[in-house]
Formats: structure tokens, C-alpha cells, sequence
């Protein structure tokens, strides 16, 4: 049986999000004149910038790499690089051509060069990689480290970090979804025959006490910490996770206030329940260290049912109302709403990952 490998997930997953940074918002589409393909032999664009082309080269380096990565690792031997490098360049001449049923977006033969040529550039690298060994060590480290199905798992414990940028009412609470659901179905089924199937008017929501809002807290810190735990071989790698996992989380909240709201903010989030939640957390984290990977997934989902159901008590506070419209405006840190997505399905994702894998897990 041939290998599998994390990389094909990657792949598919950036591939993704060069389709929605290209073709956001997906609206206005135009099929008068069927599609164009004039853009491909008319002169240069006569206005870019610097930060363009690079944006246009760079951004598709990773799609190359990953794609020969994952094919030189499940043994696709010669093919890997010449389709490492064309599938980047066939995805770029797709959207380009997408692009031109779009109003809000322009075609460019400048574009698709430079995306091939960043597809190209990521496939050499992934092959240098290859013939200098790297690939093989890389792979008897992660063997070293990960459980040998440790793939979706990897991948969805890295989209936690992005979904933490999305403001959250509690710091590190994600998957506040239930009143735009209601709301949205809602506005769907209204004077439809379904409208009577929708339940009855939630009432108001009470803010979380203290105490409640420290368990949210300590909750959403362990269903990641377990999710890496279920994924790591022995107890001395799980307990270099802890401080490792808290620390990069602690960076990208601040970095999301500190580019919601200004750099004097970053830190604003930080309140006496959290500081508590976040030991508490800690410490319970090192007293599951030792426990069988099928029961850090178990008490995973455990822990996104307890922390998802406080979290969609909460209400939407004014405040909080704000702070979704001042991050809406940083058109940066939100990358046309895509972290928005992360931040409400990443505990959605995580439960339907954690059913799965327990009941594959043996021990």
C-alpha cells in the first residue's frame, strides 16, 4: 500500500482558497458573448504594481510544492514534477477564464504567467527537496513524532490558529452560529409551508458569569490540546505541545486585535477569566498528557458539545456587534470574510472528525 500523505489535503485546501481569493464574491455572473479568451493575446496590463506581481507569483509557489510533495511521497515517481507544475498553471487558466463572466474582475495573461511560473517554482523546490534527502528525513521525523493516520487531524488542528482570528465573544470560543442560523432560516422558509416546521422563538440570551465564561475558556483550550494529542505518539511530545500551542494561540489573538483595533489594543482581550481559563487549562491538559489516544478523542467531543453550548447562549452584545464591523473593515485580516468561515465551523468540523475517528481509533 502506498503511503498517504497530509500534502494532498494541503493541496486541495489551497487550491480552495485560490478559488475564493479569485473569484470573491461570486456574484454578478454574466454569460452575454459566452466566454472570452481575447485576454490571452492582448498587450500587457499597462497599471501593476510591484505587490501584484509578487502576490501572483508567490501565492501559487505553495500549491507547486505540495502537489509534487504529496506525489513523490505516494510514489508517483517521473510524473511528479512535470504535473506538480502544470496542474497550478491549468487551475490559473481556469479562473482567468472564469474571470471573464465576472464584472468585478479582469482577466490577465500577465496573471497566469506568473502563476505558472510560482507553480513551476514550487515544484523545483519540492524536487531539490527530494534528491538533497530532506523529503526522507522529513518523513522519519513525522513518522518519529505522529501517528502513521495522522493527516486530516494535523490539518484541522493547524485551521484552528487562522479561525482564531475571527473576534469571538469569548476569546478562543469559535462556532457562535445558532442566532444567524434561526435568523437565516428565518428569512429562507418565510411564506413557505416549511416556516411552520421552524422551532419556536428562542428567548432572549443571558450573558455567561464569570465563573461560566472561565469554563468556555479552559474548554476551548483542551479540545484543541487533546485533538494534538490523539495525533502524537508519546507523552514527552504531548507535554512540548501545551506550552507551544498556548503560545501561538496568545500570538494570534493579539495579532487579531492588534490589527482589528490598533497595536495598543492587542492585548485587550486579556481579562481575569481568561487568564484563569487559560491555567486551568494548562494544568489540565498536563494532568491527560498519558491518557489512550481513542479517550483524548472522546474527551474532545465532550469538550466542543460543553463549550459550543455555552457559546451559543451568549448573546451578541452591542460591543461585540461593533467589534464585528470594525474587523469586517480590515480587509487584510479577514481575507474576504474566509476566516469568518473558519472561526464558525472549525468546533463543527472538529466534532465531525472526533465521531469518525473514534470509531476507528482501537486504543
Amino acid at each position: 500500500m502506498k503511503p498517504r500523505s497530509s500534502a494532498w489535503t494541503l493541496a486541495l485546501l489551497f487550491a480552495v482558497l485560490v478559488l475564493y481569493a479569485s473569484l470573491y464574491p461570486f456574484s454578478g455572473w454574466r454569460a452575454q458573448g459566452g466566454l472570452s479568451w481575447e485576454w490571452l493575446v492582448a498587450p500587457l496590463p499597462r497599471y501593476w504594481t510591484a505587490f501584484d506581481v509578487w502576490a501572483n507569483l508567490l501565492g501559487y509557489v505553495p500549491l507547486g510544492f505540495l502537489l509534487a510533495t504529496a506525489m513523490l511521497r505516494t510514489g508517483w515517481g517521473g510524473w511528479s514534477w512535470p504535473l506538480a507544475a502544470a496542474l497550478p498553471a491549468l487551475l490559473s487558466l481556469s479562473i482567468e477564464v472564469a474571470q471573464t463572466l465576472l464584472p468585478v474582475r479582469v482577466p490577465s495573461n500577465l496573471d497566469l504567467a506568473l502563476n505558472g511560473a510560482g507553480g513551476i517554482l514550487g515544484a523545483s523546490l519540492a524536487w531539490v527537496l527530494n534528491r538533497w534527502g530532506l523529503m526522507q528525513r522529513w518523513s522519519q521525523w513525522r513518522a518519529d513524532w505522529f501517528e502513521a493516520d495522522a493527516h486530516g487531524g494535523l490539518v484541522l488542528l493547524g485551521l484552528w490558529f487562522p479561525a482564531l482570528l475571527y473576534p469571538a465573544p469569548i476569546p478562543f470560543g469559535l462556532g457562535q452560529v445558532w442566532e444567524r442560523v434561526e435568523s437565516a432560516l428565518g428569512e429562507w422558509m418565510s411564506g413557505t409551508p416549511f416556516e411552520a416546521w421552524l422551532p419556536a422563538a428562542t428567548p432572549p440570551f443571558q450573558p455567561l458569569s464569570p465563573l461560566a465564561e472561565t469554563l468556555c475558556v479552559v474548554l476551548s483550550l483542551l479540545a484543541p490540546l487533546l485533538l494534538g494529542f490523539s495525533q502524537l505518539r508519546s507523552v514527552t511530545r504531548r507535554l512540548l505541545l501545551v506550552p507551544v500551542l498556548m503560545a501561538v494561540a496568545a500570538a494570534v489573538e493579539g495579532t487579531s486585535y492588534g490589527l482589528t483595533y490598533g497595536p495598543q489594543l492587542a492585548w485587550a482581550w486579556v481579562n481575569p477569566q481568561v487568564l484563569l481559563g487559560c491555567g486551568l487549562a494548562v494544568l489540565v491538559s498536563l494532568g491527560l498528557v498519558a491518557l489512550p489516544r481513542r479517550l483524548c478523542i472522546v474527551l474532545m467531543l465532550m469538550c466542543l458539545a460543553v463549550s459550543l453550548t455555552l457559546l451559543n447562549r451568549v448573546p451578541e452584545t452591542p460591543y461585540f456587534a461593533q467589534s464585528i464591523e470594525i474587523w469586517e473593515q480590515g480587509r487584510f485580516i479577514r481575507f474576504h470574510g474566509l476566516s469568518q468561515w473558519l472561526g464558525w465551523l472549525w468546533p463543527w468540523m472538529a466534532l465531525l472528525f472526533g465521531l469518525a475517528a473514534s470509531a476507528r481509533t482501537t486504543r
